[in-house]
């Protein structure tokens, strides 16, 4: 075999070789490796320097957003109240003009019921007997009470049942039967 010193230097001078050939590939890399590098510090500056502005904006807008909600929560809550006070007059409107319509009924039975008692035959009036007031003997005061109109009821007509109260619609017609104002 050949000497071992030149089989080491061949091997040495290979190991040369191949690293000068690793690093005449590399190189190329490297460069591409820094600009690479160069381009994302570049873009890290940028992104520091417009991030916070942007996030601040971003930020600013969700809030006029959420006050803008707000804004619109409140018209509708208004528009609501609106629409209730007029639904309230509505209701007003016509409780009053039911009542009109009652007053315009009761102003016209009162004039029919006046009317025909105005036209009516009169008939002759009784005198009344009075005596004077010095020849009237005094009254007690009970005996004061069951004289006025009023205390002069019976039981029955002081406690009427209710089927007496839905009778008033024929109140008008009742002036035509009887003749209360003799």
């Amino acid at each position: 075999m050949i000497d071992p010193l030149f089989w080491l230097g061949l091997s040495l001078l290979l190991v040369a070789a191949s690293l000068t050939a690793v690093l005449v590939a590399a190189i190329p890399a490297l460069q591409e490796l820094a600009r690479a590098a160069r381009s994302a510090e570049k873009f890290f500056d940028t992104l520091s320097r417009e991030l916070p502005p942007t996030l601040n904006s971003i930020r600013t807008t969700g809030s006029e957003i959420t006050d803008l909600t707000n804004d619109v929560s409140e018209g509708v809550k208004s528009a609501g109240q609106v629409v209730k006070q007029v639904d309230q007059s509505i209701d007003g409107a016509k409780k009053q003009a039911q009542n009109i319509q009652v007053g315009t009924r009761s102003i016209f039975i009162g004039m029919k019921t006046a009317w025909k008692t105005f036209t009516r035959q009169k008939s002759a009036k009784r005198t009344v007997e009075r005596l004077p007031s010095a020849e009237k003997p005094q009254l007690t005061l009970r005996e004061r009470e069951a004289l006025r109109p009023d205390n002069r009821r019976t039981k029955a007509e002081a406690y009427r049942s209710k089927e007496d109260y839905h009778e008033a619609s024929n109140w008008d017609n009742s002036f035509e039967d009887e003749d209360y104002l003799t």
